[in-house]
């Protein structure tokens, strides 16, 4: 039986902590690990006088490690030439336990350093201050940075698809932010969200920051923008992509519309509207929302007016056929916003905008890592058409 299972044994019979049990054998093993690295460096054993290798054990020095099972004191071995250099232990840390890997993930998720230190001290009876918390979770804030100044890998997307999505900041007090959104997809259908702003407002302003940015790091063409038609988009990508086409998301529209239909009729006048957005062509497509207009114009007289002032509602039918059922809407990004509506229950304000650009930037990494080498259906198979276009 080996030491460590001998003291494992007598700790359980005589119904001790185990804790230190624990951290005794975390302490010998590290130590052994780093003698034997040395070891294998020199080529010869601990305390063998004479050697051919030319080099000598020089003494030790110590590092303290805070651990799961509380402290350990790593003797870290020397040899004479400055030849070992150990790997075991990363350089300059003082902490090797999973309470690490614990604030990250609760830093992550937009929640305050104070507020961590508090919580992982009820949970673990370990007091780690907001000032520790902090350089421990500084690796989450390159994270944020290096998100909205990544170059992005191609310069050419077929589709942006835009979307606001309002949630709870507070600054001197609460209130519903608008955090503008682009996701993008390539010919070869790769999906990826390339950059947000937060603005206290959806706007012309910031719309035009965002897609301004995304410029600035590459994005240099785009054929398609889709969108839910507000004036401030459709201006900020007329700024800053002009030679892109514009789509109204007719799922907007649908919506739009019903607001203006009693509800008896709903099914029936969503079903009719449902036809526009399988036309075949623009020919086909314009008989379509004419023949919609014709059956409702007597009934309902403001929402067929507003359906004929809208705009760019059949530029999908400009792109091949098996990527429509994607580009005619913005269902593709406001399904990723449903999924931080989602995780954002559970919190019900973000503390500060530092607290929400963590969050944002850790779900939209997953949401790239997810997606990364994955075509969007329909796009690989008119790949050819579709860089054709540019």
């Amino acid at each position: 039986m080996s030491q460590f299972n001998k003291e494992l044994a007598e700790a359980l019979l005589e119904n001790t902590n185990l804790t230190e049990v624990f951290r005794g054998q975390l302490e010998r093993t590290i130590n052994t690990l780093l003698e034997s690295e040395l070891t294998a460096i020199l080529g010869y054993d601990p305390y063998v006088r004479f050697n051919n290798s030319g080099n000598y054990r020089n003494g030790e020095y110590t590092r303290r490690l805070d651990t799961q099972f509380g402290q350990i004191n790593v003797r870290v071995p020397r040899d004479r030439n400055g030849q070992f250099h150990q790997s075991l232990i990363p350089p300059y840390t003082h902490r090797i336990d999973s309470l690490e890997t614990t604030i990250i993930q609760l830093y992550e998720k937009g929640i305050t350093t104070r507020e961590i230190a508090d919580l992982i001290e009820k949970m673990y009876g370990s007091h780690y201050s907001p000032t520790t918390i902090s350089n421990i979770t500084k690796v989450v804030d390159e994270q944020v940075t290096a998100f909205h100044s990544r170059p992005i890998f191609h310069s050419q997307y077929v589709c942006l698809f835009l979307d606001a999505n309002y949630i709870p900041l507070r600054r001197d007090a609460v209130q519903k932010e608008a955090v503008h959104i682009a996701l993008g997809i390539t010919s070869s259908g790769e999906k990826e969200i390339l950059d947000y702003l937060i603005a206290p407002q959806e706007s012309d302003a910031a719309w035009s920051d965002l897609l301004g940015s995304l410029v600035s790091i590459g994005l240099t063409s785009v054929q398609l923008i889709v969108a839910d038609g507000m004036i401030a988009i459709q201006n900020a990508c007329e700024k800053n992509y002009p030679q892109a086409k514009f789509q109204r998301c007719l799922i907007h529209i649908n919506r739009n519309i019903m607001g203006k239909v009693r509800v008896s009729d709903r099914k029936e006048v969503a079903c009719d509207f449902k036809e526009i957005h399988h036309a075949i062509s623009f020919k086909e497509g314009e008989e379509k929302i004419q023949n919609f207009i014709e059956k409702w114009e007597k009934r309902y007289s403001r929402m067929t007016r507003t359906l004929q002032e809208t705009e760019n509602l059949l530029t999908f039918t400009q792109f091949p056929k098996r990527i429509r059922g994607t580009i005619y809407s913005t269902n593709i990004i406001e399904s990723f916003n449903k999924q931080l509506k989602r995780k954002t229950k559970v919190k019900e304000q973000f503390p500060n905008e530092d607290a929400l650009e963590r969050f944002l930037v850790t779900q939209m990494i997953n949401y790239n890592n997810k997606k990364s080498g994955r075509a969007h259906k329909g796009f690989k198979q008119c790949q050819d058409t579709l860089d054709s276009m540019f």
